[in-house]
């Protein structure tokens, strides 16, 4: 009989501090409205995020960074990949992560094919370009 009462005011108490908990309200100062809204508002105006990529190869020679690239694309066609030029050389990159474990993954997928590459820090990632994992 008491294991009844009590798991009947278990109940009870329960569905109360379950719609409590429906009610929470909150009161910010202005201050920390301003502040947050200034956070905002500098965040949307940012073209570019940091993040990692992993460079899959480095040459001066323009027409092999050409044909890396096309072999890359025909194995991995879902994953982005594109280069940059730093004098003297041409660097092609795959893919566009947060996260250096996220690279990390992408990395250990792409060395069977590609050995010797490596991960990179770029600060000039656009956010729509940033891969989630799903590759």
């Amino acid at each position: 009989m008491a294991r009844f009462l009590f798991l009947g005011w278990f109940l009870v108490f329960g569905q109360i501090a379950a719609k409590a908990q429906n009610n929470v309200f909150y009161e910010e100062d202005r201050p920390i409205g301003e502040m947050m809204d200034r956070f905002i508002e500098i965040n949307k105006s940012r073209n570019y995020v940091s993040g990692w990529r992993v460079q899959v190869l480095a040459t001066p020679d323009r027409q092999r960074l050409e044909s890396v690239k096309q072999s890359f694309q025909y194995r991995y066609p879902s994953i982005a990949v594109d280069w940059v030029h730093s004098a003297p050389y041409y660097k092609l990159r795959a893919g566009a992560f947060a996260t250096k474990l996220e690279a990390l993954r992408l990395k250990y997928i792409l060395e069977r094919d590609y050995p010797g590459i490596y991960l990179v820090r770029d600060d000039a990632i656009r956010p729509r370009e940033l891969i989630g994992g799903n590759y």
